[in-house]
């Protein structure tokens, strides 16, 4: 579902490393993932699910740890030094944790519900941007001097917030971030046309509020 933030971040680390997806769309909002077949694939039932020669894999941080371990061709994306890999790794957790849970938490609502998100949940939006703008001192990458995984994670997540309007005039680093991110992240175009699917449902759904 190419408007799904988790999707759109498979996709890109995908482009990044080269590996061809044969990507089959699910429609959630149509209950699509209710069909046996893919519950036996994916018990949980959730978008994205990867299938590789047989194996079965959900979650889209653990799919782009698994790609780049699998398919990359250095440790460029997934480091493995320990203490390097910890610091992706503590970055994909807050992307999971805080990140993307603040963009559910607020944005949900209006695409589910018909109606306007919660003001205290906004403000857990702005929480962890701040955060995100602390990591971000000094430095052009989340995790690191060079683009790995939890850039694209937390690249596709960032994107879809500026597409809900949200505006990082308040958090410099995360826009000069992000005006970089822009650049060097291999399937960027792909993001972004799932980016305008997004926006263009979420600008559907507000004037339903609306009206």
């Amino acid at each position: 579902m190419p408007a799904s933030a988790p999707c759109r971040s498979v996709i890109m680390t995908a482009k990044a490393l080269g590996v061809e997806l044969n990507k089959k769309f699910l429609n959630i909002l149509e209950g699509e993932q209710l069909k046996p077949e893919f519950v036996k694939l994916n018990p949980q039932r959730t978008i994205p699910t990867l299938v590789d020669n047989g194996f079965a894999l959900w979650e889209s941080r653990a799919i782009l740890i698994y790609l780049a371990e699998m398919y990359g061709k250095d440790d460029s994306l997934y480091p493995k030094d320990p203490k390097q890999q910890a610091l992706v790794n503590q970055r994909l957790y807050f992307d999971m944790g805080v990140l993307f849970k603040s963009f559910y938490d607020y944005y949900s609502p209006i695409f589910r519900l018909r109606k306007l998100g919660d003001p205290e949940d906004f403000k857990k939006i702005e929480t962890a941007f701040g955060f995100l703008n602390t990591f971000l001192e000094g430095q052009l990458y989340v995790a690191g001097h060079n683009l790995t995984i939890a850039d694209i994670a937390i690249l596709a997540n960032v994107s879809s917030f500026v597409t809900m309007n949200f505006e990082l005039k308040n958090y410099p680093n995360v826009a000069k971030w992000y005006e970089n991110a822009q650049k060097v992240t291999p399937g960027w175009n792909e993001n972004w046309e799932g980016l305008l699917q997004m926006r263009d449902f979420f600008e559907a759904k507000t004037k339903e509020i609306k009206a």
